[in-house]
């Protein structure tokens, strides 16, 4: 083998993916080189967001690490935005164009892992990144660097703005962010989520809407005087009976799930008090409100049956993310310049041993660039709170490899690969993607416009309206 076949094999090994260099601009060079500059920092920051997983509204210490190296890297960094202490914008540069990057930290309840690729949890019961939002925000924070240095060598005018999201995977904080305003003045909106595989996303996800069912009652003995008492938890299981005869009869993109948080304390007391979380799911929000407004009476049926009194309350209720196909090409372009990543042996070895784990096909990693696919009108999945950004500015969305193909994601597998260096080399090819597409943004106009030409096209007549209660946000209401 030559000397220079060895030094190629080596890159490869050492950044983690391969990319043709002949096909890469000055300036795409230049934004690889900066991540590459900022790699170590951006591992760090994640690793210590992975060690600290905190949870909704409570992510403190997680933001800071974020803001504080914004800052540092010369951005103006506003706090506590949108009356989240935890929600931040960075921002550098003036004038047109607006380009914003969004990033998450919250990490999941329960899910405490080691980086091992066997269950192993650090503290049991503690809180987990299973959905690897410790990868999300520092990726989405190198990607604004990056673009923030060659604003300030002058290689490009405008600005670029760094969101620090919280609680995306409880309250979905961007939702009194929108409301607040914040992406009024941004021209194209980038965002990404860590996966099982690489793909300029140009598919929708679920609107969703929760809310709180309270019912309250009459304490009573629950075996001397058992008449003297009104059961709020008989109110709730006749709720949930209810709920469940109903799946049968609404269509088939519609999911309904729920949370029994409160159904009394001890056996030998009729509960006067029982709480449960609702939510409901569809691939439009049209189809969903209808199903909303249905459960919503159920409860007062349940509260007659029971003679109880009763309670709704609208938590919080996200939109659909409305796809952007002209930003996917952009981002797809970028893709197939950056290549697969590789992984070494002892890294395909550990995602082996996941899938061993968890029940599936020992495969390895899925990092292959596909073609883009088709937009499905029904893709089924997940909910993100991404799609109020998407009906407010047009958003552009990838995913990357962070975990092995087929891991169950909200899962300790997840948590394991996000804390080690599979997790690493997805977020670090996240950073480069992204700030490769903002800079085809930054660099040719007509892209811009036709991002937002088929933006006004597929929003159409829509107004949008933040489904969220009067007030501020429930930073109070964490544990409940």
């Amino acid at each position: 083998m030559t000397a220079k076949k060895t030094l190629i094999i080596l890159l490869l090994l050492t950044t983690g993916f391969s990319f043709s260099q002949n096909k890469l601009n000055k300036t795409k060079k230049a934004i690889i080189a900066s991540v590459e500059k900022h790699k170590a920092k951006l591992i760090e920051i994640s690793d210590e967001i992975w060690a600290l997983a905190e949870t909704a509204f409570e992510e403190n210490q997680s933001s800071k690490l974020l803001a504080d190296y914004a800052e540092a890297q010369g951005f103006t960094v506003e706090r506590g935005v949108a009356e989240e202490p935890t929600a931040f914008v960075a921002t550098y540069g003036s004038g047109k164009p607006v380009i914003s990057v969004l990033g998450e930290f919250d990490a999941l309840p329960g899910l405490s892992q080691q980086a091992v690729p066997t269950k192993n949890p650090i503290r049991e019961g503690d809180p987990g990144h299973g959905c690897g939002h410790n990868l999300f925000g520092a990726a989405s924070l190198g990607a604004a660097i990056a673009i923030k240095e060659q604003i300030e060598n002058g290689t490009f005018k405008g600005t670029v703005k760094f969101f620090g999201t919280p609680s995306e995977e409880k309250y979905f904080g961007k939702i009194w962010m929108v409301r607040a305003g914040l992406w009024d003045d941004v021209d194209v909106n980038i965002s990404w989520h860590p996966m099982a595989n690489i793909e300029a996303d140009v598919q929708s996800t679920l609107a969703l809407v929760d809310f709180k069912i309270e019912f309250y009652g009459q304490a009573a003995h629950a075996s001397a005087d058992p008449w003297n008492g009104r059961s709020a938890s008989d109110a709730l299981e006749l709720y949930t009976t209810g709920v469940n005869y109903y799946r049968e009869h609404v269509q088939p993109t519609v999911r309904m799930h729920y949370h029994i948080q409160d159904g009394g304390q001890v056996v030998n007391v009729v509960p006067d008090y029982a709480r449960l979380w609702m939510r409901v799911r569809d691939t439009k929000r049209s189809g969903m409100l209808p199903v909303y407004e249905h459960l919503k009476k159920m409860a007062e049926g349940a509260a007659i049956m029971a003679n109880v009194d009763y309670k709704v309350s609208l938590i919080s209720g996200i939109y659909e993310t409305l796809v952007n196909r002209e930003g996917g090409k952009i981002m797809q372009s970028n893709l197939e310049l950056l290549g697969p990543i590789t992984y070494t042996d002892e890294e395909i070895a550990f995602g082996k041993k996941i899938q061993e784990s968890t029940g599936k096909p020992q495969i390895g990693m899925d990092s292959a660039i596909h073609p883009l696919e088709a937009t499905k009108e029904h893709p089924g999945g997940g909910s993100t709170d991404v799609g109020d950004v998407s009906w407010n500015v047009p958003n552009i969305n990838l995913k990357v490899t962070t975990a092995p193909k087929d891991t169950p994601w909200h899962s300790w597998a997840v948590v394991a690969c996000g804390g080690m260096s599979i997790g690493h080399k997805g977020m670090i090819y996240a950073s480069k993607a992204m700030a490769m597409t903002m800079a085809d943004l930054f660099e040719q106009p007509q892209l811009i416009a036709k991002v937002k030409a088929e933006y006004k096209e597929r929003k159409g007549d829509e107004v949008y309206e933040a489904m969220v209660p009067d007030g501020p946000p429930p930073i109070d209401q964490k544990g409940n």
